[in-house]
């Protein structure tokens, strides 16, 4: 009986942590995809809204940029300046894996990587694949709300044929 007890306890905690870990999934993979709209839109306000004061972003070509105001400037400059041409991001189908972070058992982060295809719109043409990238992102919650603190974003090549790396 006490064996039974002890390996009902162990598939309670088990079946409670997937759980949790499915929401915290779920939150971080929303919260990705709110970002993603608004930088497919080139709503440069709302994206900087999904970041921390003190972000860091380091790009494999493009370099590190420190700063809420800097990534801003970035976006606003390098990819939404030009109303007629723009990219478009695109999450490649079951690359998310999310990691949470805890310290004393409560979960202060999470971790987010994947890979994404970014497409090139012009007015008036198809959407040309422009290429394919791997990300990791650090998100904090602070009071209830969700951030990205770290960017990476590496690993940049053209997209195969496939739209998926093997």
């Amino acid at each position: 009986m006490k064996t039974y007890l002890t390996l009902l306890f162990i598939a309670i905690c088990q079946l409670s942590f997937a759980q949790t870990n499915q929401e915290l999934s779920a939150t971080i993979v929303r919260q990705d995809s709110l970002f993603w709209d608004a930088f497919n839109k080139c709503d440069t306000v709302k994206m900087g809204s999904f970041f921390t004061e003190d972000v860091e972003f380091y790009h494999d070509n493009g370099g590190p940029t420190i700063g809420l105001s800097a990534l801003v400037h970035t976006f606003s400059v390098n990819l939404c300046s030009n109303s007629t041409v723009h990219l478009k991001r695109e999450a490649v189908s079951g690359s998310f894996k999310v990691f949470p972070m805890k310290k004393a058992g409560a979960i202060y982060g999470a971790i987010l990587s994947g890979e994404h295809i970014f497409y090139i719109l012009e007015a008036g043409k198809p959407a040309q694949a422009d290429g394919i990238a791997k990300f990791t992102h650090l998100w904090l919650l602070n009071n209830g709300v969700w951030k990205m603190k770290n960017v990476l974003s590496y690993d940049h090549a053209p997209v195969p044929e496939k739209g998926h790396r093997q």
